[in-house]
C-alpha cells in the first residue's frame, strides 16, 4: 500500500484506493451532495450497494464531480433478494442503469446466506461471467466467515478480491483478516469507526474510549482520525460514512502520522468481539439497518 496515494493492488492486479466513502443509510437527497463533496476532498473510492436505495444519487454526485469517470473506484453490491444466477444478472443490469456507468469497478455478494449456498454459489458464478466479460474490474464478498470463504473458493473458479466487513476496535477479526490474508483478499471496514453500536444503541462507543482519547489527544487528531489511521496501519481498508461536509474532510485527513505497533496493539487490545451488526451465519439478515 503505498502512503502518498493510498491504494491496495487487488489479486486480479487492479488498483483500489485504500480508503473511500460508505453511503449505507445515507439518504438520497444526502447522498448526492456527499459524494461530491467527498470526491473534492481527495476520496477516489465510492461504496454503496443495491439494497441501500441511493445508486442513482452515487451516480449523480460521481457526474457532478471535476473528476474523470476513470480516476473513481465504485463498487456497488447485490443484494440476497436478488440471489441467483439469472437474478444476479438482472440486478447487475438495474444498479448500473441507476449509477449511470458502462463499467464498475467492484461487485460485491452482500451477505454469504449459509443456507442457502447453492444460491449464493449461483450468483457468484453470475459475478464471474460479469467479470469476464469486463463488464466488472474485480468481484468480492461482504460479510463471508473464514468457513464461508472455503467453500467458495472449492466451489468456483474465482477467489474474491475482497471481503467487505463488520470490523472496528471492539471487533477486531484478526482471524478473519489472516484467513483473507492466506487467500490474498483484501479486508475492508464497513463501520471502521464503530458507527454500528451508535445505530442500534449495542454497546459501547470506540470514540469515546479513554485508550483512543489519550492517543488522539497525543497526536492532535480527532479520534475518529486515530481509529482510522489504526485500520490502515494493519492492512485494512475503510470505508467511513458521513454526510456532513467537515467530517467528510476530517476522515480523509490521517495521511500524516501513524501509529506505534505498541498503540496498535492497545488498540487491538480494545476487542470485545461483539459484533453489532447482523450474524452473518444468518439465514437471511434483516436488521431494520442492513448494512
Amino acid at each position: 500500500m503505498s502512503e502518498k496515494h493510498p491504494e491496495f493492488t487487488l489479486n486480479n492486479g487492479i488498483t483500489m484506493p485504500a480508503f473511500g466513502l460508505g453511503v449505507f443509510q445515507s439518504s438520497p437527497e444526502d447522498t448526492r451532495s456527499a459524494v461530491k463533496m467527498a470526491i473534492e476532498s481527495g476520496y477516489r473510492l465510492i461504496d454503496t450497494a443495491a439494497a441501500y436505495n441511493n445508486e442513482q444519487q452515487v451516480g449523480e454526485g460521481i457526474r457532478a464531480s471535476d473528476i474523470a469517470r476513470e480516476d473513481i473506484f465504485v463498487t456497488t453490491k447485490l443484494k440476497p433478494a436478488d440471489y441467483g444466477y439469472d437474478a444476479a444478472l438482472r440486478a447487475f443490469d438495474t444498479s448500473m442503469q441507476k449509477l449511470g456507468l458502462e463499467v464498475l469497478d467492484l461487485y460485491l455478494l452482500h451477505w454469504p446466506l449459509p443456507m442457502q449456498f447453492a444460491d449464493t454459489l449461483a450468483s457468484w458464478k453470475a459475478a464471474e461471467r460479469l467479470l469476464a466479460e469486463g463488464r466488472t474490474r474485480a468481484i468480492g464478498v461482504c460479510n463471508f466467515r473464514p468457513l464461508h470463504l472455503q467453500q467458495l473458493v472449492e466451489q468456483s473458479e474465482t477467489v474474491p478480491a475482497l471481503n467487505q466487513v463488520e470490523l472496528h476496535p471492539f471487533l477486531v477479526q484478526n482471524d478473519l483478516r489472516e484467513a483473507n490474508r492466506k487467500l490474498n483478499i483484501v479486508t475492508q471496514a464497513w463501520s471502521p469507526i464503530g458507527g454500528v453500536n451508535r445505530y442500534w444503541e449495542s454497546g459501547d462507543d470506540p470514540l469515546v474510549h479513554p485508550a483512543i482519547l489519550t492517543l488522539a489527544d497525543k497526536y492532535g487528531k480527532t479520534a475518529a482520525q486515530i481509529i482510522l489511521r489504526w485500520h490502515l496501519d494493519r492492512g485494512v481498508s475503510v470505508i467511513p460514512k458521513s454526510v456532513n461536509p467537515q467530517r467528510i474532510q476530517e476522515n480523509i485527513d490521517v495521511f500524516d502520522f501513524s501509529l506505534t505497533q505498541e498503540e496498535i496493539r492497545a488498540i487491538d487490545a480494545l476487542d470485545q468481539n461483539r459484533r453489532g451488526g447482523p450474524d452473518p451465519d444468518a439465514r437471511m439478515p434483516g436488521r431494520p439497518h442492513q448494512q
